[in-house]
């Protein structure tokens, strides 16, 4: 099963942040399925961090890859195909971060492991 991980879900994995339900903890460390960041993340997290309202210990080029290495997550590019789910979507969702995350798993067929339940709204796989 290949797996993309909502932003918060990443940080909660990084941190073994209690917030991580057991149910996606499991997905996530069950070996047999590959498991995702999206670079729509990265950037999310990038300007969280710009703004002040997500602190990293180093600038999040070194700390993001170093931690998706870390824990085993590969990285998954924006594609034009993906973007171009967007306009098919309905609005459940202002948020264009996780609007684009729910184009990337239709496109590659991925479940989302995401505590949002606007995500789940949409025709897509989440835990």
């Amino acid at each position: 099963m290949k797996i993309l991980l909502d932003t918060c879900t990443f940080l909660w994995i990084i941190t073994d942040a209690s917030d991580l339900s057991s149910t996606a903890r499991a997905l996530f460390l069950d070996a047999s399925h590959e498991v995702f960041l999206s670079a729509v993340s990265v950037w999310e997290m990038s300007v969280k961090f710009t703004i002040g309202k997500l602190p990293f210990p180093e600038p999040p080029e070194r700390f993001i890859p170093a931690q998706r290495k870390r824990h085993g997550i590969d990285t998954l590019p924006l594609t034009e195909a993906a973007t171009l789910y967007a306009h098919k979507l309905p609005q459940h969702h202002q948020d264009p971060f996780d609007r684009m995350l729910v184009c990337q798993a239709l496109e590659h067929e991925m479940l989302i492991l995401t505590p949002d339940p606007l995500i789940g709204q949409y025709p897509v796989r989440t835990t």
